[in-house]
């Protein structure tokens, strides 16, 4: 039956319709080495949905760059985003390998990113952190013949939360069989447990997660670390979060100061989206070795904070948020040829020498081990460098190397650019937050 010209017609618009809308939701990226002399200008518009924002920023942090300064605007149905990023040098980003995968990353941020775990078994362990426990976890793993490719490991306020992907030390792939997956998980929840963790002590197997480092943020979450009081008293200064309601626009206006590092931006809007909480407008700057961020948010059902213990709560997660990263200690780096039971090891021998790891990152590639360690002596304090001296000899001086982490120092920005600094508050006008925003964005010029 040959269709009429009408029904021709209709179908012609509703493909043209589709294709609109597949035009209007792709997000369009636009990177320019051009206009600022410091820094490479990243801009990102888009259709608004929640998460878009922490997609956005998880591409540039996962390259660890330093995001210096951000104007985010998301009113209505639409997404306006403007990063100025540099590498960890300070410099302005020429690898055209680089550019073209922050193009395309950002340009397919509406289809989600989740992490690939290539064949692994993902661990999921939370629990109360004590000296030596890391030792004892990877002394089972290699008792029980699992192979650690890769894991992070944070600590805060005594609660510890680890992913851990691994394999069969034998066949090299994942681990699928229910009972040996149930006996590891029995194994590693007694080491959790200890004497005093009978109730808190989890732990789960996955074969896909998401995001590593998001989802140590929600575990950390769900573990209510924020609420905990801190076992060691660590000499960083704790983030300044401010929380006050614009009732006059309907908006909650959070303001955090603090000591400014790579992924700092990550970690903050990945806890307020977690919270089910979205930024419609925000101004990130940095000065020196400073970050000032400053968000308008609201919940998703459009209403801001409604409650003091709302506010206070919020306050509490964005500290912990920040502070579950913040680099304590003495780092070292771990650079050798990967071999079964390397890991228990090395954690034995921190152990022995009285040295606690409040952070890891372990990774290895084909037959080379790459794991970074933040130490710091039992009670939290910085580590004698004679211990770290034994240490190292013990384990290899050409092995493990003290590890100078980048200093982050960026020029003073210009008046008109800097942040509103939390000791005085000022609550932006909407009129004036977005023109600044289109402005820095390119799509406003300025009349002076």
């Amino acid at each position: 039956m040959l269709k009429s010209t009408t029904d021709m017609d209709w179908s012609a618009c509703t493909d043209e319709y589709e294709k609109l809308v597949i035009r209007m939701s792709t997000p369009r990226v636009v990177i320019d080495n051009a206009v600022c002399s410091t820094a490479t200008i990243v801009k990102v518009d888009s259709a608004r949905s929640h998460g878009i924002l922490l997609d956005a920023v998880q591409v540039l942090t996962d390259l660890n760059l330093s995001i210096q300064k951000a104007y985010i605007s998301s009113d209505g149905k639409w997404f306006m985003d403007v990063f100025h990023v540099t590498d960890q040098n300070g410099s302005k980003l020429t690898d055209e390998s680089v550019l073209r995968y922050i193009e395309q990353s950002l340009g397919s941020i509406q289809n989600g990113r989740t992490n690939r775990t290539n064949g692994l078994t993902a661990l999921e362990l939370t629990g109360t952190d004590r000296l030596g426990l890391l030792s004892e976890v990877f002394a089972v793993l290699a008792d029980l013949q699992c192979d650690v490719v890769e894991a992070k490991v944070w600590t805060h306020n005594g609660r510890i939360a680890s992913l851990i992907y691994v394999k069969d030390c034998n066949s090299g792939s994942t681990i699928e069989d229910s009972q040996r997956i149930n006996r590891i998980e029995a194994r590693l929840r007694n080491v959790l447990k200890g004497d005093n963790d009978i109730r808190s002590a989890k732990t789960s197997v996955s074969m896909a997660v998401m995001h590593t480092e998001r989802r140590l943020h929600q575990m950390m979450f769900a573990d209510r670390d924020y609420e905990r009081t801190p076992i060691f008293k660590f000499s960083f200064d704790t983030p300044v979060v401010t929380v006050q309601n614009w009732a006059e626009r309907g908006y909650s206006v959070v303001n955090v100061q603090c000591k400014d590092r790579i992924k700092l931006l990550f970690d903050v809007v990945c806890n307020l989206t977690d919270m089910e909480y979205v930024v419609f407008h925000a101004t990130i700057n940095t000065t020196r070795d400073q970050a000032y961020l400053e968000f308008y948010i609201r919940h998703r059902d459009g209403t801001p904070i409604s409650s003091e213990a709302e506010r206070q709560r919020v306050i509490q997660c964005l500290q912990a948020a920040v502070e579950r990263r913040a680099s304590e200690g003495v780092t070292l780096e771990l650079c050798t040829e990967d071999r079964q039971g390397l890991l228990a090891e090395v954690m034995r021998t921190f152990r022995e020498n009285g040295l606690n790891v409040t952070r890891a990152e372990i990774s290895t590639l084909e037959d080379k081990t790459a794991n970074v360690f933040y130490v710091t002596d039992a009670v939290g304090n910085r580590a004698d460098p004679k211990i770290i001296e034994s240490v190292r000899q013990k384990i290899g001086l050409s092995n493990l190397k003290v590890k100078e982490l980048p200093l982050i120092c960026h020029e003073k920005a210009d008046r008109e650019d800097q942040a509103v600094g939390v000791g005085g508050t000022v609550l932006l006008s909407l009129g004036s937050l977005v023109r600044r925003n289109l402005y820095n964005l390119g799509l406003i010029k300025s009349c002076s």
